[in-house]
């Protein structure tokens, strides 16, 4: 069956517009329903979308009709210099916003040139201003901490989306830290181990909801698959009555005391690479968590 004009595919002009007048047709189209006009605008927003994408990486360049195609040597080249052109847009977007990160007066030690040569590699590819901010934020703090950022740190942060960045940053709201100021832990609750007496009278546990707090179990394990926080959950060792934690909830302070033995604190770690890229993250606590975190700790914590 011969197709229908509908059933043309555009071919892009010189300035990157669709000629109709340059419709290519194939002979072998499939028969198909005739869509509405619901699904041919869509189809036509989506086409458009393609189109524009195409245009802007210099990959038009075979849609055109055949006797106003370049050499695909000459469109090689094109290609190449688009990305090239894009690559140091990038980079110099993200080296002007790491100077406005940096002081003028601190001085530290070299930084380390290998590490920047992985770092450019790395960040070329990045045009999500949001995303160039926090490559920003790296590069500035690396400079001025020489260590601050792993390679391993770096690879793992390029494969993140905006989504991934936006739950490492739901998980830094309810984040504790101990007393090293670097490992950071989102406490789930208590429970006191079992004994003769808490069999008669059943388990003390105290468990709280994370997901009440915007934080699912499927966000733990995609924080997991990105290897910024482990996916099962651990314990403190069993602890005594003489035994004290301090931590940090941002700029709160949090001293746990034990009331009783054998009672234990459970918790989502995270990462070295979690904890790393958790630096970047100014983002507001969540104390309606922390509020919380205190009553169900206090049977058999004293708080302070």
């Amino acid at each position: 069956m011969k197709p229908s004009k509908d059933s043309k595919n555009p071919v892009i002009t010189p300035d990157g517009e669709t000629n109709t007048a340059d419709l290519v047709t194939s002979e072998k189209a499939p028969e198909c329903k005739k869509p509405t006009n619901a699904s041919v605008v869509n189809n036509i927003s989506t086409q458009r979308q393609l189109l524009t994408l195409a245009k802007q990486f210099s990959l038009e360049g075979g849609l055109r009709a055949a006797d106003k195609q370049l050499p695909i040597s000459e469109r090689v080249i094109r290609h190449q210099q688009s990305c090239e052109i894009r690559y140091q847009k990038n980079l110099e977007s993200i080296i002007e916003q790491a100077l406005s990160y940096s002081s003028e007066d601190e001085i530290t030690d070299r930084a380390d040139i290998d590490w920047f040569n992985n770092f450019i590699s790395l960040a070329k590819n990045v045009s999500n201003t949001t995303m160039q901010a926090l490559w920003a934020k790296i590069l500035a703090g690396e400079v001025a901490r020489p260590g601050s950022f792993s390679l391993k740190a770096l690879i793992v942060f390029k494969n993140m989306s905006m989504h991934d960045a936006k739950l490492l940053a739901k998980a830094h709201r309810l984040a504790i830290k101990d007393q090293s100021g670097i490992n950071m832990r989102i406490i789930t609750g208590c429970y006191q181990k079992p004994s003769l007496l808490s069999l008669l009278l059943g388990k003390k546990e105290y468990l709280l909801n994370l997901a009440e707090f915007g934080l699912n179990y499927s966000d733990i394990l995609a924080l997991s698959d990105n290897q910024l926080i482990f996916s099962h959950e651990a314990e403190t060792r069993s602890l005594t009555k003489t035994d004290q934690l301090n931590f940090d909830f941002h700029t709160q302070s949090l001293s746990i005391i034990y009331k009783t033995s054998e009672a234990c604190l459970k918790f989502y770690k995270f990462t070295a690479i979690g904890n790393e890229l958790a630096q970047l993250l100014t983002d507001t606590p969540n104390n309606d968590y922390f509020d919380k975190l205190k009553l169900c700790l206090s049977p058999l914590f004293q708080l302070n």
